[in-house]
């Protein structure tokens, strides 16, 4: 059996002294080149059982492992740079140039100058964005294309899993569709094991092979979008058939129909 890219083993986290667990006994797998959706209401613990991947939250419960190793072992800040993280809001530092925040995880790791050069304007043509956006500063740019230095920066090591935390949340709804749909075509291009974290079950739908469903801080079920909109769980089937609703409501008031 192959090893999964991520394996969490009943992570449990809590933020006052183990009374209320944002997060209990969550177990979940995640196949190599993947693309993992976690999904469920504000509260439900997807941030925070994201972020218990790559140490941004140590768990107080259960195990994570990358390949097969446990991800405990050594610093946190070099095992995060084995990630690419991508967050609403981008980040960017607004003092350095765009080329300068995408090669700040390759100058940590000492890459050659001409190697850093290449990789910022390797990336810069991947995400979509001219050459010359590489001297200008964060704010003349849209939200967009921040969004896309955002990933750009986050690819800049090659990391094999991208962690992605609500990434296009702030963007418009044709920006948002765009990019997301962007981001899958980098996905399968260069093979990555993808987690996302969305509020939108749309969003999830469209772009991910598997969504986990949470509630509460634990794990309701995991399985492909189809396969959960057939669940025999009321609270999966009814956040399943949400996106139907809404087509059908939007279909409505476009023929005229109350």
């Amino acid at each position: 059996m192959d090893v999964p890219a991520i394996a969490l083993d009943r992570i449990g986290k809590s933020f006052d002294g183990r009374r209320t667990f944002a997060v209990r006994d969550v177990s979940l797998d995640v196949a190599r080149g993947a693309f993992l959706a976690l999904v469920g209401g504000s509260g439900a613990g997807k941030s925070t059982l994201l972020k218990t991947i790559n140490r941004l939250i140590e768990p107080d419960e259960g195990a994570v492992s990358l390949d097969g190793r446990p991800v405990m072992a050594g610093p946190p800040a070099l095992l995060r740079r084995g990630f690419g993280y991508v967050f609403q809001g981008v980040g960017l530092f607004p003092h350095m140039t765009v080329a300068e925040n995408i090669a700040i995880t390759p100058r940590l790791l000492g890459w050659p100058q001409g190697e850093i050069v290449a990789r910022v304007d390797e990336l810069l043509a991947l995400v979509g964005l001219p050459a010359a956006y590489g001297a200008r500063r964060p704010d003349a740019l849209s939200g967009g294309q921040r969004q896309r230095v955002g990933i750009a920066r986050a690819l800049a090591a090659r990391p094999p899993v991208m962690l992605m935390d609500e990434p296009f949340g702030a963007l418009d709804p044709l920006t948002r569709a765009d990019l997301g749909q962007a981001y899958r075509a980098l996905h399968d291009r260069l093979g990555l094991t993808t987690v996302m974290v969305t509020h939108d079950l749309q969003e999830a739908v469209l772009l991910a092979d598997r969504i986990a469903v949470m509630k509460e801080g634990r794990l309701l079920g995991v399985d492909t979008p189809a396969a959960l909109l057939a669940s025999d769980n009321p609270d999966i089937a009814a956040l399943m058939a949400a996106p139907r609703r809404m087509a059908e409501r939007v279909a409505a008031r476009l023929e005229g129909r109350p």
